[in-house]
């Protein structure tokens, strides 16, 4: 009986997912993206944090990935990387604020 038991509590047994990469965090102050570019693994989530006065946008070069609404001071946008290459991005309202999320597979 015990060995029936355990034969079908065994497909019960489930590998522990491996836990996601540590989330990043890009600050925003004085008209610069304070970590201008980040590195990353697949699935790691970054979040940009406005510390500026003014507001800021966070949108990705290509326009289509990644779009933040109107971050006003102390808002904050996350956007979850899972495809490996470079992402550009910048301020929508101060284009001449530039970054980079690098994202690579380990």
């Amino acid at each position: 009986m015990r060995t029936l038991l355990a034969a079908l509590a065994a497909p019960l047994v489930l590998a522990a997912a491996p836990a996601p990469p540590p989330p990043v965090v890009v600050k925003i102050a004085n008209f610069t993206f304070a970590a201008p570019m980040v590195t990353v693994a697949p699935g790691t989530t970054v979040t940009w944090v406005n510390e500026d006065d003014i507001p800021h946008t966070i949108v990705a070069a290509d326009n289509k990935a990644f779009r933040s609404k109107v971050l006003d001071s102390g808002d904050r946008f996350a956007f979850t990387f899972t495809t490996p290459g470079t992402w550009g991005y910048y301020c929508g309202v101060h284009p001449h604020m530039t970054g980079k999320v690098v994202v690579k597979a380990s």
